[in-house]
């Protein structure tokens, strides 16, 4: 079977100018951080199990509709374009991840040490090895699109892709973590793959399974995904205003920070994308196969890291805020500690006094269950 180029896709005016609307999205996040902080502090303590409900509750919106176009019956259609796969399959996890923790090592750890927060580098590099740690699902129809890509090779390479990621993510960020010497808590971690990518894969697979099952289950798949289309695109802008809501006062006082992050991110982007087009060319896979494997190669499923990097760290670093903080509330002393806390900001504290007993602050006795041992040396906060 050859394989040729579809023709040339239709761009809705709202998608052909996308790249504006999340620069507005970026800068209205920003500023809205700063008119009210308040809020955001607010919409950041709306967790369960550590995981930030609006933030879960965007990405729900923006992947599902996505990934309710993925027919894992397509797995079939990989036979097909098995050079194009192989290619494909081996930057997504062989290369790009590793790649990428080498990178965040190399610059961040090395090279903009003496640029970057000391106290920050280790969430940063855990921040790439996140984004690198998973291909991206939902663009890749956009990405396969706009370079005409062959559309049967690129459903089968998302529907392989979702399949390998649920069992590899988690063990695959786990390994480059621990390995950059980052704790590494698995549980947050499995529970993040759970909800992130096993349960709206599930869901929008039993979804599509019922839409297909009605006499005219084509034409209401095609209803439903043009419906739900902007209710996609309107959950990615809105996580954007709220990332970079909270993240919006770090980008003003370090802008120096965000062009160095970028600089690991971009030669990834470059070296995967030209290295997957070269050796599918190498392969003899044409160029509708080659150019979405590449883009595919390239891009990443930054909704995935951002919740876990939200579940595992914070909105605002808590790694980092935590290294930070513990120096003030060690120095302020059993009397003052929960006056520097408050000042500090910090919300979920521990301390362990010079005879043993145990302070904690009132989020963080709602986040911790001592052992029967630590128990009895407790000593509960007033109130």
């Amino acid at each position: 079977m050859t394989a040729s180029a579809p023709p040339a896709p239709a761009m809705g005016g709202f998608e052909r100018y996308l790249s504006l609307w999340v620069l507005l999205c970026i800068v209205a996040g920003i500023g809205l951080g700063q008119i009210a902080p308040a809020a955001f502090t607010q919409l950041g303590e709306l967790e369960w199990a550590g995981l930030n409900l609006p933030v879960a509750v965007l990405i729900w919106l923006m992947v599902i509709p996505m990934l309710l176009k993925v027919d894992l019956k397509a797995l079939g259609e990989v036979r097909q374009h098995l050079g194009g796969v192989g290619v494909t399959l081996f930057i997504n996890w062989a290369v790009k991840p590793f790649s990428m923790a080498l990178l965040g090592w190399l610059f961040l750890g090395i090279l903009f040490r003496p640029l970057l927060p000391a106290e920050q580098i280790t969430s940063y590099i855990a921040g790439l090895i996140l984004l690198a740690g998973a291909p991206c699902t939902a663009m890749v129809f956009v990405w396969s699109n706009l370079s005409r890509g062959e559309p049967h090779f690129t459903l089968g390479q998302v529907a392989l892709n979702d399949v390998i990621m649920v069992f590899a993510f988690g063990p695959l960020v786990g390994l480059l973590l621990g390995l950059s010497a980052i704790s590494v808590p698995w549980d947050t971690l499995a529970l993040s793959v759970l909800l992130y990518i096993v349960v709206p894969l599930t869901l929008a697979q039993l979804w599509r399974r019922r839409l297909l099952a009605r006499p005219d289950g084509a034409q209401q798949l095609e209803s439903w995904l043009t419906r739900l289309h902007p209710v996609s695109l309107l959950a990615l802008l809105a996580t954007l205003v709220l990332l970079f809501g909270f993240q919006g006062r770090q980008i003003l006082a370090q802008p120096l920070v965000i062009v160095l992050l970028a600089v690991p991110i971009l030669i990834q982007v470059v070296l995967n994308s030209g290295l997957a087009y070269v050796l599918n060319r190498q392969v003899g896979s044409p160029h509708c196969i080659a150019a979405p494997s590449a883009l595919i190669g390239a891009s990443n499923f930054f909704e995935l890291a951002v919740a876990a990097a939200i579940s595992l760290f914070g909105f605002e670093s808590g790694a980092a805020l935590a290294d930070a903080a513990s120096t003030a509330l060690f120095v302020a002393g059993p009397s003052e500690w929960r006056a520097v806390a408050a000042r500090l900001g910090v919300e979920r504290a521990l301390v362990v006094r010079e005879d043993g007993v145990v302070e904690m602050t009132p989020a963080m006795v709602a986040r911790v269950q001592l052992t029967p041992a630590w128990a009895s040396h407790w000593d509960p906060p007033a109130g």
